[in-house]
């Protein structure tokens, strides 16, 4: 199983901890965890494998052989059983950097070749992760390159540590997740932007990555 991931996990509160813990194990030692709580019926949350108590998400960049090698532990906790939570992969589009990517893989091996095409679509999700306080610096930088606006998570990360390996420095384990939608022609354009105005080497320290969408409804469509 080839390419980039985003692996979204939502369970318990409770159940989360020793996920991450497995998943750090596996080699995917940075995640990004933001606690919320669901809003569907409970019917369809039990159709979905949730249930109504307060949950935890989590996102992970992974490979596809590092998923191939997790799924048979996730079948181990019961997480292929209905009720127990549910974990997802999203095809990750690009990355704002080579240090980044690093970074975001922890102990994953990689290996990015010319072969390697990544999904185009029409409209992307720019996911941009930065310390907590900075929203305003993210988003002016965004704004410049076209971006019309954001939605704002806040989040902990695990892998805070590994920062030092690949920056040099310490990075704040309280993190603010910002989503941007925008259309696939601005998505170089603004991620270059936030690199460059609001990156690794600013107080905002913030990291970039995209994530193809495959449809969408009330987006601007404009660039």
């Amino acid at each position: 199983m080839d390419g980039l991931y985003i692996m979204v996990t939502i369970v318990t509160r409770a159940a989360m901890p020793p996920l991450t813990r497995l998943y750090r194990d596996m080699g995917a030692d940075v995640n990004f965890i933001t606690l919320a709580h669901g809003t569907v019926s409970g019917q369809l949350l039990t159709l979905m494998g949730i249930d109504g108590s307060e949950k935890a998400v989590c996102h992970t960049v992974i490979t596809g052989d590092t998923f191939e090698k997790l799924k048979p532990e996730l079948k181990k906790r019961h997480l292929d059983i209905p009720g127990t939570g549910i974990v997802f992969l999203l095809p990750m589009s690009a990355v704002g950097g080579k240090k980044q990517l690093s970074y975001l893989l922890g102990g994953q091996e990689y290996r990015v070749s010319e072969e390697s095409v990544m999904k185009e679509t029409k409209q992307e999700l720019i996911v941009v992760i930065g310390d907590q306080g900075y929203t305003d610096l993210i988003m002016d930088a965004a704004r410049a390159a076209g971006a019309a606006g954001g939605t704002v998570l806040s989040a902990k990360g695990t892998g805070t540590e590994a920062a030092a390996k690949f920056f040099g420095f310490t990075i704040a384990a309280e993190k603010e997740i910002i989503y941007i939608v925008a259309s696939t022609g601005l998505r170089d354009g603004i991620m270059r932007s936030i690199i460059d105005n609001s990156g690794i080497k600013t107080k905002a320290h913030a990291i970039c990555f995209s994530l193809p969408v495959s449809d969408a409804m009330g987006l601007r469509t404009d660039g």
